[in-house]
């Protein structure tokens, strides 16, 4: 079953972490790929740029309208995403768990996969 390993948090909060915090958190996040690698669970993973980047398209009147910024209105958002491989969402959150849960929060969710002519279930339909 694929999982999502959503990661959620504050812009700048990376960027205001000392040299030897950001190498310790970004030693989290290469203990999480190479244990996946390692046991080929891993999948796409991005870390999304800037929310001052992001446009919302919402429906207005039936008519499609682009607005500057994400989605919510919050101090937390999605920074970036992990796609893995597991037998069971507990097996997702073990790995889910070497990430640096104090500076983020961790989402994880079934998901299925799909694109042209492909779909997988998540099992929770």
């Amino acid at each position: 079953m694929l999982y999502s390993i959503l990661i959620f948090g504050e812009d700048a909060t990376f960027d205001q972490l000392s040299t030897d915090e950001q190498a310790a958190v970004m030693g989290k996040h290469h203990a999480l790929q190479e244990r996946l690698a390692g046991s080929d669970q891993n999948g796409p993973a991005a870390k999304l740029h800037a929310t001052a980047t992001a446009v919302t398209i919402r429906e207005q009147g039936g008519v499609p309208v682009v607005t500057d910024g994400p989605f919510a209105e919050t101090k937390e958002h999605l920074l970036g995403f992990y796609t893995i491989e597991c037998d069971t969402i507990e097996e997702a959150i073990e790995a889910a768990k070497l990430l640096p849960l104090d500076i983020a929060t961790i989402e994880v969710r079934p998901i299925s996969w799909f694109g042209p002519g492909q779909v997988t279930e998540s099992g929770d339909d």
